[in-house]
């Protein structure tokens, strides 16, 4: 448990380093950053032309990055969704 807080303290102070020096978060840093699953759909709020998505669980959320496919995968979109709905969202 203190490991995954730990990531997930980790990628919000990149994220908000990023956004702060107007970099992009990549998938390359995200892959080495954070424990994640892959995702065969991006839940359909999140961009769906030229994107791939990876999911993470944290308490009862799951939180799903949308990643481009272009150049070096900058981070396009982000949301969180209670466990139990995200079915829903993936249809």
């Amino acid at each position: 448990m203190k490991m995954t807080l730990t990531l997930i303290a980790g990628l919000t102070a990149t994220t908000a380093l990023a956004a702060d020096l107007a970099v992009p978060l990549t998938y390359e840093v995200f892959e080495t950053s954070v424990a994640h699953t892959d995702l065969e759909t991006c839940p359909k709020n999140l961009p769906q032309t030229e994107t791939f998505c990876r999911a993470t669980l944290y308490h009862d959320e799951i939180h799903v990055f949308a990643f481009s496919e272009n150049g070096d995968s900058p981070m396009v979109g982000f949301n969180s969704y209670p466990l139990e709905e995200i079915a829903l969202h993936l249809k």
